[in-house]
């Protein structure tokens, strides 16, 4: 699919980073899992991360960074199973959260609003 295809948009520009990062989320049984994994891609809308837990899509996840605590609300997007050993999970942010990530340079098109 060719870039300038309007479905293959994103709200912000991806980079592609590998960040340990913690998740928290409530599972249908009301079991509450917490699980240590990687991203794989940031956005300042969400990103990609593998997990081994199987999450629903529209399942309430938070993400804290390890390195300053830092926590954020976020919901899955869509979950697939490239491998039997994990389950890559796109999940967004309730609100942009650039700053989440330790990106130096962000892109252009993550600037938020001051409110």
């Amino acid at each position: 699919m060719p870039a300038s295809d309007p479905s293959n948009r994103r709200r912000s520009e991806r980079v592609m980073l590998q960040m340990r990062i913690r998740v928290k989320t409530e599972m249908v049984n009301r079991a509450h899992v917490e699980e240590d994994t990687t991203t794989l891609v940031v956005n300042a809308h969400g990103g990609l991360m593998k997990l081994k837990a199987e999450l629903m899509v529209g399942q309430p996840i938070v993400l804290i960074n390890p390195h300053n605590q830092m926590k954020e609300s976020c919901r899955v997007v869509r979950v697939e199973q490239p491998t039997p050993e994990y389950f890559t999970v796109a999940f967004e942010f309730e609100r942009p959260s650039p700053k989440f990530w330790p990106v130096v340079f962000p892109p252009a098109d993550w600037a938020v609003p001051e409110s």
